[in-house]
Formats: C-alpha cells, sequence, structure tokens
C-alpha cells in the first residue's frame, strides 16, 4: 500500500506490522484462557436448567474471548516488566512482533466484542460479569494491584475465579450458592499455585520490582502461607459433597485430590531455605494445575452422571 511506503510514516515511526495469526493469538493467553473456558463449561453444565445449545456454544465463545481480551491488554500494559523476566520476555509484544498499541486495540475491540455478544444473546447478568472481570483483571489487578501489594495474587485471583458462576449466570439468569463454591474453590486455590510458581521465579520479580510474597515476607512465610491456603482449599474443594450437590463419587475425588494438595504443599513448607532448586515447589506448581482440572472434571461428570439418573438414562 502507498501509505506503507510514505516517508513521512517511516520518519514518525510508523512501520508495517510483522504480526502473525499466532502472534495475536499468543495475546490472548491460550492456556490461561483454556483453563477459564473449561471452568466457565463446568459452570454452565453443572446449572440445574436445560440450556439451548447455541446458547451455551454464544456463552462459551464470549467466555473465551472476554478471557483472552483481558490477557492481551494485561500483556499491552506489562510489556515492561515482561521484557526484564525470563519467562516473559519472548511474548509478542517484548519480541517485537506486535506494537503495543495493536495490542491495545486488539483487546478493547475484543473486550467491547465479548460482552456485547453475550448481553445480546444469553443475558445481561452474564454479560454485566464478564465485564467486570475483564476490568477487574486488566485495570484493578495488572494496574494497580500487581505493583503495589504483596497481597495482589489474593485479591486478583476473584477474577480468575469468576467464570464458573459467569457460565452459572448464562445458563440460569442468576447465581447460586454452590456456583459461589466453584468461585471459592478457584479463588482461595489461586495464591498456593502461584506463590509455588514465585518461590522459584522470586528473582524475576525482584528485578522489576513486583512485590511477590517470597520478595516481601520471605520464603519462610510464604511456605506457611502456602499450606494454610492448602489446608482451606482441600476443605472447600469437598464442600459440594457436604451440602448435598454433589454424590459420594465427588466426594472421594474432592478427598483425593486435596489430600495431594495438603501433601505437595507440606513438602514444599519443609523445605530447606537453602534449596535454590526448589523441586517442591515446581512440584507443587504442577499438582496444583492438576488439582483444579481433576476437580472441576469431577464436578462435570458428576451433574453429568447425576442428570442422566434423573432422566432415566442410566
Amino acid at each position: 500500500m502507498a501509505i506503507v511506503e510514505d516517508k513521512h510514516y517511516e520518519d514518525a515511526g510508523y512501520r508495517l506490522s510483522e504480526a502473525t495469526a499466532g502472534d495475536f493469538i499468543e495475546l490472548l493467553k491460550p492456556r490461561v484462557m483454556s483453563l477459564v473456558v473449561f471452568t466457565a463449561f463446568v459452570g454452565l453444565a453443572a446449572a440445574p436448567v436445560s440450556v439451548n445449545p447455541f446458547v451455551a456454544l454464544v456463552a462459551i465463545i464470549c467466555i473465551a474471548v472476554g478471557a483472552g481480551a483481558s490477557g492481551a491488554l494485561n500483556m499491552w500494559y506489562d510489556a515492561g516488566i515482561d521484557a526484564v523476566m525470563s519467562r516473559t520476555r519472548s511474548r509478542p509484544i517484548p519480541s517485537g512482533r506486535v506494537q503495543p498499541g495493536e495490542a491495545l486495540a486488539f483487546g478493547l475491540v475484543l473486550s467491547a466484542l465479548s460482552v456485547m455478544t453475550l448481553g445480546v444473546f444469553v443475558n445481561w447478568l452474564s454479560a454485566a460479569m464478564l465485564a467486570f472481570t475483564i476490568f477487574f483483571y486488566a485495570v484493578v489487578y495488572t494496574m494497580w494491584l500487581k505493583r503495589s501489594t504483596p497481597q495482589n495474587i489474593v485479591i486478583g485471583g476473584a477474577a480468575g475465579a469468576i467464570p464458573p458462576v459467569i457460565g452459572w449466570a448464562a445458563a440460569t439468569g442468576s447465581v447460586s450458592l454452590e456456583s459461589v463454591i466453584l468461585f471459592l474453590i478457584i479463588f482461595l486455590w489461586t495464591p498456593p499455585h502461584f506463590w509455588a510458581l514465585a518461590l522459584f521465579k522470586s528473582g524475576d520479580y525482584a528485578r522489576v520490582g513486583i512485590p511477590m510474597m517470597p520478595n516481601v515476607a520471605g520464603e519462610p512465610s510464604t511456605r506457611r502461607q502456602i499450606f494454610a491456603y492448602a489446608l482451606v482449599v482441600a476443605v472447600v474443594g469437598v464442600l459440594p459433597w457436604v451440602l448435598g450437590y454433589t454424590s459420594a463419587g465427588y466426594g472421594l475425588v474432592s478427598v483425593v485430590l486435596g489430600a495431594g494438595f495438603v501433601w505437595y504443599s507440606w513438602k514444599v513448607l519443609l523445605m530447606p531455605d537453602s534449596d535454590r532448586v526448589m523441586k517442591p515447589a515446581k512440584a507443587l506448581f504442577a499438582y496444583s494445575l492438576l488439582y483444579l482440572f481433576g476437580i472441576f472434571a469431577a464436578y462435570l461428570a458428576d451433574s453429568i452422571f447425576e442428570r442422566l439418573i434423573a432422566t432415566g438414562a442410566v
């Protein structure tokens, strides 16, 4: 195009973007998005109502796009610190593959599109919750909490915990105690999950001035808090069975998974201060992902099985 070849644009610092479709997909944080989509789907599928398949598909797509949009906005704002941290310096913006303005526009457009589509085709309660989630993650967490307090993950974890409630609201048009418990499982799971990562990436966070718990309170205090949270997560994970929302099958799985979470956290608690390899922390980080997937998979399977029993299909 002639406009790209114009010397005025070259002098002004404009250049043709070299970004590919894969670069923009990377901006969406697809691994994080996949967990968000899965938990939202569980909330939608577990709701005690029949949902039109088209409505369900629209809801999940909108939640996925909204989650991706908040990830793009996060990468736009965090480009400076991402360029310094070893685990993020190859992301599209710090590597130069995507321009900051492109990422900002991409995130804003997807945010508006996902919220409006969810409101028009599903319901406005779920749309409002999605809008709040995007705002909370991109503005409250990324722009404020992340840089101001070691409790950033504790408070900011609310953004990642809302998707199952959005899914439930998309199906029912309301929020229930059952969906709130799903929220609490993720909300309480988030600190030990990310603090385990922060233990073996504390140098990265220190270099960019992010006040993660190990850098502020020290590793021994962080390990104690991880263990305390693990105990609470294990208890809350069993609540759906205790309160009669699920069968004993889910109860058994949640007890086993919770015991594993406590065990791995106990190993982190006993980890010597001199341990620079931090295998227990890395093991807990990996197991925490398995825990969250397992607990929600069990919840989904239990809901489907109970529904089949109720309809006489089993």
